[in-house]
């Protein structure tokens, strides 16, 4: 029995190597675009969003534990997507700044079609006041990585200095709730206890 991760995300593929985990990746095609429409609230969506993906790749190798993940971004009341290019991510940061952003992570398990488990959390990250000088300099310096990036961000690059506070889960942060994913695996012997 594999272990595969719905995803093509670079942080989500190094947060599993880091941790250890041997898996292959396969990039789920889900769209996301029509989820987004069915979904009002950040952990509805993001579940849903995390739940499709491993669905949809367990559909194909029934006998493995598919790994989905997503995150949503809120802030203010409006629920954000990734920018489509640098113009749309400029005015997400003018929208985002001086404001909270919350980051709502979710993570599901499918095997053979069907979610086993899944999990959502949150975090929310105080944005500073951005000028528009800090964000074309800061675009200028991660963009395109950032446009793949909901909330226009990687915590771990240049993006940590868009915040004054910090409250939730690194890891949730960086879009998959890793320790409990790793006590599911456990759960169901995909991985050592």
């Amino acid at each position: 029995m594999a272990l595969i991760l719905a995803s093509s995300s670079p942080i989500r593929r190094a947060m599993l190597m880091q941790s250890g985990l041997e898996f292959e990746s396969i990039p789920a095609a889900v769209d996301e675009k029509s989820e987004r429409h069915r979904h009002d609230c950040a952990q509805s969506l993001a579940t849903a969003l995390a739940q499709a993906k491993a669905v949809a790749v367990s559909e194909m190798h029934s006998g493995d534990w598919v790994i989905g993940s997503d995150s949503v971004v809120t802030s203010d009341g409006r629920i954000f997507a990734k920018p489509d290019d640098i113009e749309e991510a400029a005015d997400h940061l003018r929208f985002f700044s001086g404001k909270p952003m919350r980051l709502t992570s979710a993570v599901a398990l499918a095997r053979g079609g069907a979610v086993e488990w899944s999990h959502c959390d949150s975090a929310t990250l105080q944005v500073r006041p951005l000028s528009d000088a800090f964000i074309a300099a800061y675009l200028d310096a991660e963009w395109p990585e950032v446009g793949y990036c909901v909330g226009v961000f990687r915590l771990e690059g240049r993006g940590v200095q868009l915040f004054e506070t910090i409250d939730g889960s690194y890891f949730t942060i960086l879009g998959m709730p890793l320790v409990p994913l790793l006590g599911a695996l456990r759960q169901r012997g995909a991985i050592a206890a």
